[in-house]
């Protein structure tokens, strides 16, 4: 038994014959050209000479005014959709501009030196919320979150993966700490 061929033989489909729209042309009407403007995807057929002769005198903006052209290169550039004022966008590159002129200037030291002052100024913490500050964790949180933070910060601090750095060791040191003094308040 043969299988059929699943592959389309182009070789045996013959275009479709139609006489060319050119009056007292008896040639093959093989190319289409729009009929007008109006009418983009009805088609006249001409033939190869007549085709080439029609997009010669072919103008897609023939009768219309410069400023009617400018108009709908201006909708084509943007797919036909109405575009939105950039204005929010300028006002929040000033916000930013002076935010960073801000910070040249000393405005956040200023605001670092006045929040560290409400720092000392604070009642000493309990050991709970000291532990949460070592690990980056505001109240309320559950022992899953400080177990998953845990995790993330021995892996980011272990010295093995800061080449045996000091620092992170002792950094490790406190993040077990803190841990510990979770575990027990949370699972007790």
């Amino acid at each position: 038994m043969e299988r059929a061929s699943s592959r389309f033989d182009f070789k045996t489909v013959q275009p479709q014959e139609r006489p060319c729209d050119s009056p007292g042309c008896a040639g093959d009407g093989l190319y289409r050209a729009p009929k007008s403007v109006d009418q983009l995807r009805d088609y006249h057929w001409f033939c190869l000479d007549h085709v080439r002769e029609y997009n010669k005198s072919w103008n897609f903006c023939s009768g219309r005014s410069q400023s009617e052209i400018e108009a709908m290169i201006r909708r084509d550039t943007t797919w036909e959709r109405e575009t939105r004022p950039m204005s929010h966008w300028m006002a929040h590159e000033q916000r930013l501009r002076a935010a960073a002129q801000a910070y040249a200037a000393g405005e956040a030291r200023k605001a670092s030196d006045a929040w560290a002052e409400r720092q000392r100024s604070r009642e000493p913490d309990t050991p709970e919320a000291a532990a949460l500050r070592v690990l980056d964790l505001q109240p309320p949180v559950d022992y899953a979150a400080i177990r998953a933070r845990y995790i993330e910060l021995v892996k980011r601090n272990h010295p093995d993966t800061n080449g045996g750095d000091k620092a992170s060791e002792e950094r490790l040191k406190t993040i077990n700490q803190a841990l510990q003094v979770l575990k027990a308040a949370y699972l007790a």
